[in-house]
């Protein structure tokens, strides 16, 4: 995606995607100066999305592909999560009602960036951030634009469960729970032994010994610290004596 031959405003479509992002300081880094980016908006080439953000005019932008930009271009690696990693990976739970959301993962402390608050793309960006996984899993996917990274199946469903219930309910969740039949047990042992939220262990561990997938027998849950204490995740709900969580009625008398 380097640019190196042809006029400059070939160069420029050549090394960007039609359906993704452009960045004013990117362009300068290659040799586009202010007056010659304000010419392409002046003649139709470019139109601004906000400060210091262009797309090719008439373009319809894809949310993967602005995403991706943004990464390589401002040299970001911010990541899709949550259920839209795994609905990225292949599980299709959700049917979404209108435009779906695109969850992307930001370090702590980083707010949404302005372009993704446009609703000019063909998802809605909405962002979460977590300090509860200090080993990721990620993988890795170059597009046209740049690189995807993407939480994995196993780390996704952890993400899942950081944001339940509040983002996604416990019920819906284990509904992909029941998908999951391929998970990597050394993977989930890793990333299990390594995330501080106990209340994610504790239900990961419920879901998925309810669920009855073969990986959880391969899982050493004798070196998963889960804490001590009871916790209520919910009100009015079931306790699990073995887990020490409170978990909705629904759940517990669910049968697949």
């Amino acid at each position: 995606m380097s640019i190196s031959s042809g006029t400059k405003i070939n160069q420029l479509l050549a090394a960007t995607a039609p359906t993704g992002l452009i960045f004013s300081d990117w362009m300068k880094k290659n040799g586009y100066s202010v007056q010659l980016q304000k010419r392409y908006r002046d003649t139709g080439w470019l139109t601004t999305l906000c400060k210091g953000v262009m797309y090719r005019t008439g373009s319809h932008l894809n949310a993967f592909d602005a995403l991706a930009s943004y990464n390589y271009q401002q040299d970001k690696r911010l990541r899709i999560g949550a259920v839209s990693a795994l609905e990225y990976t292949g599980f299709n739970h959700y049917v979404p009602m209108g435009k779906p959301l695109l969850m992307v993962s930001l370090p702590k402390g980083e707010k949404m960036p302005l372009w993704m608050k446009s609703d000019a793309y063909d998802m809605t960006f909405r962002t979460f951030s977590t300090t509860a996984f200090t080993d990721l899993d990620v993988n890795k996917h170059d597009t046209e634009s740049g690189t995807l990274y993407v939480s994995s199946p196993e780390l996704a469903f952890l993400e899942c469960l950081a944001l339940a219930p509040k983002q996604y309910s416990y019920l819906d969740l284990y509904y992909i729970m029941e998908q999951l039949t391929t998970l990597r047990s050394e993977v989930l042992q890793r990333l299990l032994e390594n995330t501080s939220n106990n209340r994610v262990k504790r239900m990961f561990l419920y879901m998925a010994e309810k669920a009855g997938h073969y990986w959880f027998e391969e899982l050493d849950t004798n070196k998963v610290d889960m804490g001590t204490g009871k916790l209520q995740l919910v009100k009015n709900g079931v306790f699990s004596k073995k887990y020490s969580i409170t978990v909705p009625k629904e759940l517990n008398d669910y049968e697949g």
